[in-house]
């Protein structure tokens, strides 16, 4: 039965025979008129006719005399108001995206760039792939595969040759950037990597490890150099310092550890009063290698001192989780994301916030656009935002991902930005007004 909202919406509706234009009825139904409603066929059969069939009706106008049914209609069957307002709200946001890479088939985690092409991109994500793709080549792309869980990590060396991915498989696979060959696998943890990140100077890789542990290898002969054992929980982040001199790392143990990456020996442990109360998230080391930035569950961070071993200063205007810090390239600066759906830029000299800005959702990640003042922060709303960092003004919102982002990453040549989400779509977005 056809439904009254088709008609409008009043108290009775009148269904007619409306035709486009006056047609001959008798050249068209064989001289008996027809109905949509089979009922309605039926009472006309059983009606005597009130004219001759076999005489020509010629132009024939529809009129009251032609209503077939009428429906009562209840106003609780009326469309409210409301309703319509929500239709209105389903239609599809726009798309900023220049580009979507969609060769995944599972959630996105992390998203890497080449720093000496400005096309190439790797991906990883939660169907056990990762892939090594192209900027404006479509969905030209490499298959990272045999890992035998999600790839969590990717991070491709300083001279861009050689690319590693980290799984919770506990393996790290190294692959050659150029044609997607797997060169080795390294093997040693006892559980998921967290993270894998390079060494600034030549092709050494290091790792964190669920197990607690954290295991260095040399790329180009597949070699183990040493691993560092002490932290008591998930090592969650680390990196070399960029003099390429020290390492440190951070654990859901709420510990900091400076280790010597050529002994193995653990030079400082940074725990307890004024430091983390909860597990680290983050880590940042600034360009001198003199301090090291690190985020915490406790909502707080702080910065300590690399030769020391000493914490220096704490931020803490944030309330929840901290999710992302970032230092800038120039000014000595530093940004940090939190659950608390702020990003917040920081003046180091001063241990102060510079400006406080206010997202719509959690912040999950954040790239410096190179050395402008603008910053990109992947949201959990699945926007990605570009602050000022001068202004603390939002100057740009792209729109397409349909869930959390997780990783964004900039191009070499700071064309172009990545961004990766739970939604298993990675995204190009154009930011040449961003320089």
């Amino acid at each position: 039965m056809m439904q009254p909202s088709e008609y409008g919406i009043q108290e009775v509706v009148k269904i007619f025979m409306v035709l486009e234009e006056p047609v001959d009825l008798k050249s068209r139904s064989g001289g008996q008129k027809s109905s949509a409603n089979p009922a309605a066929n039926r009472d006309q059969m059983n009606t005597p006719a009130n004219h001759d069939e076999d005489e020509d009706q010629g132009d024939v106008f529809l009129d009251e005399n032609d209503i077939v049914l009428e429906i009562n209609v209840d106003d609780e069957d009326l469309p409210d108001a409301e309703d319509a307002d929500d239709d209105a709200e389903d239609v599809e946001e726009a798309d900023d995206s220049m580009h979507i890479f969609t060769g995944h088939t599972g959630e996105l985690y992390t998203v890497a760039c080449s720093p000496i092409d400005p096309r190439l991109v790797a991906t990883g994500g939660g169907d056990d792939k990762g892939f090594i793709w192209k900027i404006l080549d479509g969905d030209w792309a490499f298959e990272l595969g045999g890992h035998k869980d999600s790839v969590f990590s990717l991070d491709f060396s300083m001279d861009g040759q050689l690319l590693a991915s980290g799984s919770f498989d506990g393996l790290v696979k190294i692959w050659d950037a150029s044609s997607g060959d797997l060169k080795c696998t390294l093997e040693g943890p006892g559980g998921g990597i967290e993270w894998v990140r390079w060494h600034p100077r030549g092709h050494v890789v290091l790792a964190g490890s669920e197990d607690c542990t954290v295991w260095m290898w040399n790329a180009d002969r597949g070699a183990y150099l040493n691993m560092f054992s002490g932290h008591a929980s998930s090592v969650t982040c680390g990196d070399f310092t960029p003099d390429g001199k020290t390492i440190c790392t951070g654990s859901d143990d709420a510990t900091l550890r400076i280790w010597n990456p050529s002994s193995g020996e653990n030079i400082h442990v940074v725990r307890g009063h004024p430091y983390h109360t909860e597990g680290l998230t983050c880590l940042a080391i600034t360009s001198d290698s003199t301090l090291a930035l690190t985020g915490s569950k406790d909502s707080s961070v702080h910065v300590v001192n690399i030769t020391t071993g000493k914490v220096v200063s704490s931020l803490t205007s944030h309330t929840d989780s901290i999710e992302c810090i970032g230092l800038s390239l120039s000014p000595p600066w530093a940004a940090t994301g939190s659950m608390d759906n702020k990003l917040i830029f920081w003046d180091l000299q001063h241990s102060s916030p510079r400006c406080t800005c206010d997202n719509e959702d959690g912040v999950t990640c954040l790239s410096w656009l190179g050395a402008s003042k603008y910053i990109a922060a992947g949201c959990v709303d699945g926007k990605v935002r570009i602050w000022d960092s001068l202004s603390g003004d939002c100057v740009r919102i792209f729109s397409g991902h349909s869930d959390a982002i997780q990783s964004v990453a900039v191009s070499a040549d700071r064309n172009f930005l990545l961004s990766v989400s739970l939604d298993g779509t990675a995204r190009v977005f154009e930011i040449p007004d961003f320089q």
